[in-house]
């Protein structure tokens, strides 16, 4: 047994649909701009080439219905993604062919944004990670196995705050696919079973306030809940 110096702590992990088990969490990939309409409303054309990555501590998952609105902000934005879970098949050498097998499953996530502080930092052409990576930033449904449910193109991800429609877009929208965003994570990190990729958001992002509520949903999948306190 190791003998650490103070108790480590707790594995951060998130729930599995229909089991008593739970997901623990390596990593958290994000794509940035994968939805070419969200790249514009931001300002900047849609990616060519090869996708565009950010990441978030492992510990920024959340399914407690009340979500904490951060410090340091005025301007937190929604982001409603489509999350995928990778389990114990992640290949030693991935391809085309083998990329999908390493899924584990799928949930329905945001990524919540400072998006003053991200604006600041852009401007200043400096690394916008106090944007992106604080306590509580992926808010996140049960995982459910890819066994159970099948995603494809005319999958519809949406977003709705208080009841109004903020969000929606088939997957189909998505400019590079859960294969291509694998397949590009792979040369750049050793992918390891336990991480999660939030392959990014459509148009129509926007502001929360305290006292907004939520209602996220991956059509038919996975849903999630919840209040901004």
């Amino acid at each position: 047994m190791t003998d650490y110096a103070f108790p480590p702590p707790d594995q951060a992990s998130i729930g599995i649909a229909g089991s008593t088990q739970r997901f623990p969490v390596h990593r958290i990939y994000c794509v940035g701009r994968n939805f070419a309409e969200h790249a514009r409303e931001m300002g900047a054309e849609p990616p060519k080439g090869q996708p565009v990555f950010f990441m978030k501590p492992a510990d920024a998952v959340i399914q407690n219905p009340h979500i904490p609105y951060p410090g340091v902000t005025n301007d937190l934005h929604h982001e409603v993604e489509l999350v995928v879970a990778l389990g114990p098949a992640v290949p030693d050498h991935w391809t085309a062919a083998n990329a999908i097998q390493a899924v584990f499953g799928h949930a329905v996530g945001l990524d919540l944004t400072r998006r003053d502080l991200q604006a600041a930092a852009k401007e200043k052409r400096l690394p916008w990670d106090t944007s992106k990576g604080f306590d509580a930033s992926a808010p996140i449904s049960d995982i459910i196995p890819a066994a159970q449910a099948v995603i494809d193109a005319d999958t519809q991800l949406s977003l709705h705050v208080n009841g109004t429609l903020r969000q929606k877009a088939c997957l189909g929208d998505m400019i590079f696919s859960v294969t291509d965003i694998l397949l590009a994570l792979s040369e750049l990190y050793i992918l390891r079973p336990g991480d999660l990729v939030f392959m990014g958001t459509p148009s129509g992002v926007a502001a929360l306030q305290k006292g907004d509520h939520f209602h996220a949903e991956l059509q038919g999948i996975a849903e999630l809940h919840g209040t901004i306190i």
